[in-house]
C-alpha cells in the first residue's frame, strides 16, 4: 500500500480541526448541449475512472494517528456513489448553478468511500449542462487536480500552460538539491566546494524566507471581516477575462499574468472592505499564495507538491495602477526572499519527521485562531485548448478552491483556452457579496487594460 505524504495528511488533519470545514477542491465544467445519455455519460465517466487508481482507493488509518493513512483498493467500490444527477430549476442560469456549486461544496466528503465525486448537472439555460469534480485536497494540489480532470476528457495529451511555470523546469528529484559530484575523483573537490556553497547559498536564503513567513502567519492583520469563525455553508461565484487583455496589460507594465490576477482581486477586496464601512489599510490583505514545486516529470503524481508565498497586497492604495506595481514589487520581494525555498524545504523535512509528531502538531496549530492571513489566492494552469468531454465542447471551467483556517473567503484563479477565470468560494453568512467580488476583479481588469491601451 502507497502511505499518504505528510503534506496529504496534514489536509486531512486540518480538516478535522474544525468541524464546518470541507477541504475538497472542485473543477465545474460548463459544456454545449445537448447533453449525452445519462447512461452512455455514465459508462463513459466509468471507462475513463478504471485508469484513476485514486478514483477507485480508500484511506486507511491508525488509531492514534501513529502511522500515515494508506491507500488501497476500494473492494466495494461502486461508481453509483460517486457519480451524481442534478437538475437546476428555472431558469438554469449562472447564479442558480454557482448556487449549486457552493451547496455541494460545503458538505465533507465521505472518507468511508473513496475522495471524490461527480456531478451532471442539468437544466442550464442557453443549451448547456454542467460537470462538477469535487476532489480532496489530500489526493491533489491544483495542478495535480488539473490533470486528473483533463484524464476525464476525450483527449488527455491537451498541451497546457503548466509547462511554462518555474518548477516545471526543474527534475523532481533536484528541485531543493545541491549539485553532485560526478565520478571523475579530479572533480571531487572543486564539486563539493560548489556543493558546499550551494547548500550554505539555499540555507540562508530558506532561513530569510522561513523568517518572513513565520512572522507572517503569527503577526495579526489588520481586523476585518475577512477573517474569522465560518459556518458549514458556502457561496460561490465566478469572474471571467480575456487573457488577451491580460497579455496586454503585462506587455505594457513588463508584469506577469500573476502579478495582474493579484493586482485584480486587491482592487476587488479593497472594494469590499470599503463597502463594508471598513477602511482599507497597509495589513489589510496579507494573502497565502500557494506555488508549485511540481517539474514537468512528476506532471502525472497524484499528491501535493507545494510551497508558499504571504505577500501583503496593497488593499491600502486606491490606483489600479499602482495596486499593479506594488504587487509587482512585492511578489518580487518574496520570491527573492527565500519563502518558496523555504516552503519546500519544510515539507522535504517534514517527511523525516515521525509521522505521529506532525500529525499532532498540523491539528494543534490549525485548532489556533489564526489572524495573520486573510485570504488565499492560488493560480493554475490550465489546458491551452478548449476540451471536449463524450463529444461535447467544454466552454469554460470554473476553479472551486477551499477555505478554511478562519478564511472567509478563497480565490483560485485558472487560464483555459483563451480565458484566466476566477473562482470564488466565501463563508454563506461572512461573505454574502462573492458575486460583487467577482465583479470588482472582472471590472479591475478592464480599467488596467484601458490603462495599457
Amino acid at each position: 500500500m502507497e502511505h499518504l505524504t505528510n503534506l496529504d495528511a496534514g489536509f486531512l488533519e486540518a480538516e478535522d480541526s474544525d468541524r464546518h470545514v470541507s477541504l475538497a477542491v472542485g473543477g465545474l465544467s460548463i459544456l454545449e448541449g445537448p447533453m449525452p445519455d445519462i447512461d452512455t455519460l455514465v459508462a463513459g465517466v466509468a471507462d475513463r475512472v478504471v485508469d484513476i487508481p485514486r478514483f477507485r482507493q480508500v484511506l486507511r488509518t491508525h488509531l492514534l494517528d501513529l502511522g500515515p493513512p494508506e491507500w488501497e483498493d476500494d473492494p466495494e467500490f461502486d461508481l453509483s456513489h460517486h457519480v451524481h444527477r442534478a437538475a437546476l430549476p428555472s431558469p438554469g442560469d449562472d447564479a442558480a448553478l454557482h448556487g449549486f456549486v457552493g451547496e455541494v461544496m460545503g458538505r465533507r466528503l465521505d472518507r468511508d468511500r473513496p475522495l471524490w465525486e461527480c456531478w451532471v448537472i442539468e437544466g442550464l439555460d442557453e443549451d448547456r449542462w454542467a460537470v462538477l469534480i469535487k476532489i480532496h485536497h489530500c489526493i491533489a494540489d491544483g495542478i495535480a487536480t488539473m490533470h486528473l480532470f483533463s484524464r476525464l476528457g476525450d483527449s488527455s495529451e491537451a498541451p497546457s500552460y503548466d509547462t511554462e511555470i518555474r518548477a516545471a523546469r526543474q527534475s523532481a528529484d533536484t528541485a531543493f538539491s545541491v549539485p553532485g559530484l560526478g565520478l571523475n575523483p579530479l572533480r571531487w573537490a572543486g564539486g563539493m566546494w560548489r556543493a558546499a556553497t550551494a547548500a550554505t547559498r539555499v540555507s540562508a536564503l530558506a532561513v530569510g524566507g522561513a523568517l518572513q513567513v513565520t512572522s507572517g502567519i503569527l503577526r495579526p492583520a489588520q481586523t476585518s471581516s475577512l477573517n474569522g469563525p465560518v459556518s458549514a455553508m458556502r457561496r460561490f461565484s465566478a469572474a471571467v477575462v480575456k487573457l488577451e487583455d491580460v497579455a496586454r496589460i503585462c506587455d505594457s507594465f513588463d508584469v506577469t499574468i500573476n502579478d495582474v490576477a493579484l493586482a485584480a482581486i486587491t482592487s476587488s477586496y479593497r472594494a469590499a472592505l470599503e463597502r463594508r464601512g471598513e477602511t482599507p489599510k497597509r495589513t489589510s490583505l496579507r494573502t497565502l499564495v500557494p506555488v508549485s514545486i511540481r517539474s514537468n516529470d512528476a506532471a502525472d503524481r497524484t499528491d501535493n507538491r507545494v510551497s508558499l508565498m504571504l505577500p501583503t497586497l496593497p488593499a491600502d492604495k486606491e490606483d489600479p495602477v499602482e495596486q499593479l506595481q506594488a504587487v509587482h514589487r512585492r511578489l518580487a520581494r518574496a520570491k527573492s526572499s527565500g519563502q518558496r525555498e523555504a516552503g519546500g524545504i519544510f515539507v522535504a523535512m517534514s517527511n523525516l519527521v515521525p509521522f505521529p509528531v506532525t500529525a499532532w502538531a498540523v491539528r494543534a496549530l490549525t485548532r489556533l485562531p489564526q489572524r495573520g492571513i486573510v485570504t488565499v489566492a492560488t493560480n493554475v494552469p490550465g489546458p491551452r485548448e478548449r476540451m471536449t468531454i463524450m463529444g461535447r465542447r467544454v466552454i469554460r471551467v470554473l476553479p472551486v478552491p477551499p477555505i478554511a483556517m478562519r478564511l472567509r473567503t478563497g480565490v483560485a484563479i485558472l487560464s483555459y483556452a483563451d480565458e484566466l477565470v476566477f473562482g470564488i468560494l466565501g463563508d454563506f453568512d461572512a461573505a454574502s457579496d462573492v458575486d460583487q467580488l467577482a465583479r470588482g476583479i472582472e471590472s479591475a481588469v478592464d480599467v488596467l487594460a484601458a490603462a495599457a491601451g
